[in-house]
């Protein structure tokens, strides 16, 4: 597996239990038990779904006494959305291009070749 953090990205948002885990803790910070809640998993599964994600820099980990809170971390998240960024202008403006076409064709009276 590609170690480039995008590609760990990508790799940690594939699965749907980790973007779940993700959107819970967008609410603010969660114990590994609190996020296991919601799932028919143990904990330790759990546990390697959060190893995922802070390999991927997603989440990050502390320690307050017996309390091991786990945070999002938005910066990868941010790395994708400008990555994505360059592919949403390509269709924006090559989506502009076919209404355009389809603008042409749509105002070109019955009786003229090509409508």
């Amino acid at each position: 597996m590609s170690t480039d953090p995008l590609s760990l990205t990508f790799a940690a948002l594939a699965d749907p239990t980790r973007r779940a885990i993700l959107a819970r803790l967008s609410q603010g910070e969660s114990s590994v038990k609190e996020l296991a809640e919601p799932f028919a998993m143990s904990l330790p599964a759990v546990s390697k779904h959060l190893k995922v994600l802070e390999r991927a820099g997603l989440i990050t980990r502390g320690r307050e006494a017996q309390w091991r809170p786990c945070r999002l971390d938005p910066g990868p998240l941010q790395d994708v959305s400008q990555w994505l960024e360059h592919y949403s202008r390509f269709w924006d403006q090559s989506l502009g291009r076919l209404d355009a076409v389809l603008r042409e064709i749509g105002t070109r009276p019955p009786d003229e070749p090509g409508a």
